[in-house]
């Protein structure tokens, strides 16, 4: 049976799960369709496009349709539930189960599935027609995500990274507070950098007060330097800012969530290479990032978070009702804080920075995941299936946000919107989890000891452990 036929007969005799599997646009109530509905559903090329994330829905279904429309062929998009996808997929591919939907010719699959996926056929190299898969359309972290030993076997279209949150509300009232305190030292001493003083200071107080003009400009010179560049930096803030009373603390993250503590050793260590997909590449126990993972246990002691009390969700929304000056956020934040700033519900400005270093001499690095748009080997119509590929990444890219929120990896696309520039530019740099199947679990270990470090338990003991485990796993499989 033509694959055409048995899609309409799986449709037809209603064997789709209701609430798992959706399939759009089939204009049931033409003429045509009610005559002939096998002629109509063969009247016309067809694909189909699976996703796992129900978030995406209104995307993949406008863009199914533009895409249609344009090329007089027919998508079918199928939400499918997340649990066991890649494995449902290949069930899917190999057909003669009545429960389940015909298979998709291309899919969105989260990165780190892609050696499981390519090797078992399920994801080829990209044919990019289109011509979009580079550096122009797409940060190296993207390029890198999508790649397996040297092949592009998937189109990035959207990303999840870090970046540091602040309030610049309170970031200028701390440069106020700075210049006002430097004004008064260089009065004192009568040599300050600025010389045009309303009055003198008296014998009594050796405070001065600058006018108004100058004080505004010293503002703006330590507020042009007050976005921090290392964590030092906002340990420095904490102890020189007198912050407003609604302020409940300098700095709040969710400590539990490898996402949001990574940085501190993405910079250092190393599981599968840039790629993600190299055997060989295993650095883990190094001094390096033994110094960063002690950096990291230290701000416990300065910030005591519980990690057992916060989460990213709890310190978001203390983010919001202007509890925090720093906290650290993912990129679904860029719409949240911008509909709370339309709606009136947040009271201040704000602003995105990349994470700030460990220290002036140890860097930092996030890490990354890409959902990309993967085309399944078995298909019949490969070539339609990287055209809709492409399209969704590039082509109708710039509708992504505005239909779900989600950040797209394509570098041309939100050029106005300064917060999720700033995102993109982190990505730009980020680690990509690795493929490796070998290393699946390598997350959990590493949140497993984020945790126990920010506890207290020994550094180096706790990286080397780790170190021995991976290389275990990876180098003996």
């Amino acid at each position: 049976m033509h694959i055409t036929d048995r899609i309409a007969a799986v449709l037809l005799v209603g064997t789709l799960t209701t609430g798992l599997y959706a399939g759009s646009f089939i204009d049931w109530d033409s003429e045509d369709a009610q005559q002939n509905p096998l002629a109509f559903l063969n009247q016309k090329e067809t694909i189909r496009i699976w996703y796992g994330d129900e978030a995406l829905t209104d995307y993949i279904n406008s863009a199914a349709v533009a895409f249609g429309e344009a090329h007089n062929v027919r998508v079918f998009p199928y939400y499918v539930a997340e649990n066991d996808y890649l494995e449902t997929i290949n069930r899917a591919t190999l057909g003669g189960e009545q429960d389940m939907p015909a298979m998709p010719d291309a899919y969105l699959i989260s990165h780190d599935l892609l050696e499981k996926a390519y090797l078992a056929g399920l994801a080829v190299p990209v044919e990019d027609a289109a011509g979009v898969m580079d550096e122009a359309h797409f940060p190296r972290a993207a390029l890198s995500a999508v790649s397996y030993h040297g092949k592009q076997v998937a189109y990035p279209l959207y990303y999840e990274t870090s970046a540091l949150l602040y309030n610049e509300t309170y970031l200028y009232e701390w440069a106020r507070q700075q210049a006002g305190k430097a004004d008064s030292e260089s009065g004192a001493d009568g040599e300050g950098e600025f010389e045009e003083l309303d009055e003198l200071p008296d014998e009594e107080n050796a405070s001065v007060v600058f006018d108004e003009e100058t004080l505004e400009l010293r503002t703006e010179q330590f507020f042009n330097e007050a976005v921090p560049a290392t964590v030092s930096d906002i340990l420095q803030m904490a102890d020189s800012f007198d912050p407003p009373e609604t302020v409940e603390g300098i700095f709040s993250w969710d400590v539990s969530d490898i996402f949001y503590n990574y940085s501190f050793v993405g910079n250092y260590m190393n599981v599968g290479g840039e790629a993600g997909d190299d055997r060989s590449r295993i650095d883990i126990y190094n001094p390096e990032s033994i110094a960063s993972l002690e950096i990291y246990q230290g701000l416990n002691q300065f910030f005591s978070i519980d990690s057992s009390k916060v989460s990213y969700n709890s310190v978001l929304q203390d983010f919001l009702e202007g509890k925090l000056v720093f906290t650290i956020a993912t990129t679904d934040a860029a719409a949240v804080l911008a509909q709370a700033k339309a709606d009136g519900s947040f009271a201040y400005d704000y602003g995105v920075a990349l994470m700030p270093d460990p220290s002036g001499e140890l860097a930092g690095r996030s890490m990354s995941v890409t959902s990309a748009v993967a085309v399944n080997g078995y298909s019949q119509h490969q070539e339609l299936a990287n055209a809709f590929a492409a399209f969704l990444v590039d082509g109708y890219a710039e509708n992504l946000y505005e239909h779900t929120g989600k950040a797209s990896a394509n570098r041309t696309v939100n050029q106005d919107n300064g917060p999720l520039q700033i995102f993109l530019e982190e990505y730009e740099d980020s680690m990509p989890i690795p493929k490796l199947m070998e290393a699946s679990n390598y997350w959990i270990q590493l949140e497993v000891l984020i945790a126990r470090v920010w506890n207290g338990e020994d550094v180096s003991s706790l990286v080397e452990q780790l170190d021995q485990q991976m290389r275990t796993q990876i180098v003996k499989n």
